[in-house]
């Protein structure tokens, strides 16, 4: 870096940025990166990913603000492409292997620009230790919902009160009702790690979120309003800044529908949404990591086909159910521009996995959801989403583990029904998702909770 270089970039506050090597934590801390730069340009932030993520990420990067910049680590741990296949594994190398050569990369980014302060997820456990070596102040990214970082939080209790370990079969149905600040929960509705081989890798995740308390802050992928009361006992029992900021989506590249179409017309799967009549189609996304098995989503292609309903699905699996009859009723893509569809005015329902990501942009969409949960924190979402918010159904109950199909007759039954904008049971389910879109838009206008805090983080570490 020349002097001239160094001499502008010392004056900013320098911001590393270590997500999490995986596609439901390396999108949600880019976009809390480009709310930073947005709310306070002058921020200059570093996002460390492995060289593999490099170059996922891609052709993306021209598109983002300048002082966005991109370091490597070397490719330590298994590829993402093959990180299902033995996730505890995976886990295992990003806690033991990442570490030194992320210091390498600061040993080079302290010679240039001085580092104000990391923003690490809070599965990066190791960088916590690392700051605290370096007197660099960290902050913490929990990319999931603030109830279920309670309920790890609070782990102990599950002990106390013989929740854990347990068996699903034998006392599943049990409810939990002492979580501070935690609806009341079935057992069966708790994150997968605590059941079956989910639990190979929870003491990870217990050690990662014990590390929260040598933090600085911590940022919430959450909405105040919509988790207020575990949020409320979350910042009375830490000792330190709790800042909840969610929706993390780039909400102020979203505006009206018209003009999302008329930016994004040259994609065909726009084009064809503006041909649709306004709420009738049936959006589909089953997540990016792991996967149905294939007897089942057999059943969910044919019981959505025979369902008769609109869809827009997207998938990076076989397509070769997709024939010439279904091209009427329905479009395949292998990926989409997910909150931009959400948003699109011909969308009726969502079809989910309930990873965080996805449903946050529903709710500040508007869009109710048919959930359909496959792991980890996938499950409470669903609660969350159909339960508490009632702004969704389940098309399973959420013993994700369960070798039991939900077959195509039920899926076709349930999905026009879901879809049917004119009962009673619809109407009531939509009129909840336009007040949640309400609150989490107005979470992110000026003057809201979620800006409010994020401009307050900003200052805290701007000091």
């Amino acid at each position: 870096m020349d002097d001239h270089k160094r001499k502008e970039t010392s004056r900013f506050c320098h911001v590393v940025a270590l997500p999490y090597p995986g596609r439901g934590h390396v999108n949600p801390m880019m976009n809390l990166c480009k709310l930073l730069v947005f709310r306070k340009p002058d921020i200059f932030i570093t996002f460390v990913v492995t060289e593999e993520w490099m170059g996922f990420i891609g052709s993306s990067i021209n598109k983002l603000q300048n002082n966005i910049h991109f370091e490597t680590v070397p490719n330590v741990i298994p590829s993402e492409l093959a990180r299902a296949k033995d996730f505890p594994a995976f886990i295992e190398a990003v806690f033991t292997k990442m570490e030194a050569p992320f210091e390498k990369v600061l040993d080079r980014l302290e010679v240039e620009i001085p580092v104000t302060v990391i923003i690490a997820d809070t599965y990066m456990a190791w960088a916590v230790d690392v700051g605290i070596r370096r007197n660099i102040p960290v902050v913490s990214f929990w990319p999931m919902s603030a109830s279920v970082f309670s309920v790890f939080h609070h782990f102990e209790l599950l002990e106390r009160n013989g929740h854990f370990p347990i068996e699903l079969s034998e006392r599943g149905e049990e409810l939990m009702d002492y979580i501070p600040g935690l609806p009341s929960t079935r057992v069966a509705d708790l994150p997968t790690i605590f059941f079956g081989t989910g639990r190979q890798i929870l003491h990870r995740v217990l050690e990662s979120v014990s590390k929260v308390s040598k933090a600085r802050y911590l940022l919430l992928s959450s909405v105040y309003k919509l988790e207020v009361r575990v949020i409320d006992s979350l910042k009375a029992k830490l000792s330190f800044p709790v800042y909840p900021i969610g929706p993390i989506i780039p909400y102020f590249e979203v505006e009206d529908n018209s003009s999302i179409t008329t930016s994004l017309d040259l994609h065909n799967y726009f084009k064809w949404l503006d041909s649709q009549p306004i709420g009738s189609v049936l959006y589909v996304s089953l997540g990016s990591f792991l996967s149905v098995s294939g007897a089942q989503m057999d059943e969910i292609f044919a019981g959505v086909l025979n369902s008769g309903v609109r869809y827009l699905w997207v998938t990076r699996g076989d397509t070769s159910w997709f024939t010439d009859d279904c091209v009427d009723r329905g479009i395949v893509v292998p990926w989409c521009d997910q909150l931009k569809v959400l948003c699109h005015s011909s969308i009726g329902g969502f079809w989910t996995h309930c990873g965080l990501n996805s449903t946050l942009e529903a709710f500040y969409a508007g869009v109710p959801m048919l959930t359909f949960p496959i792991t980890m924190d996938q499950v409470p979402n669903s609660k969350l989403i159909v339960e508490d918010l009632k702004t969704g159904w389940r098309v399973k109950r959420s013993e994700v583990e369960s070798e039991n199909l939900v077959n195509r007759e039920e899926i076709s039954e349930l999905v026009k029904r879901f879809m049917d904008l004119e009962s009673d049971e619809r109407k009531e389910m939509s009129r909840r998702a336009k007040e949640l879109k309400e609150n989490c838009q107005a979470a992110v206008a000026e003057g809201g909770s979620s800006i409010t805090n994020l401009d307050a983080f900003i200052k805290d570490i701007s000091c």
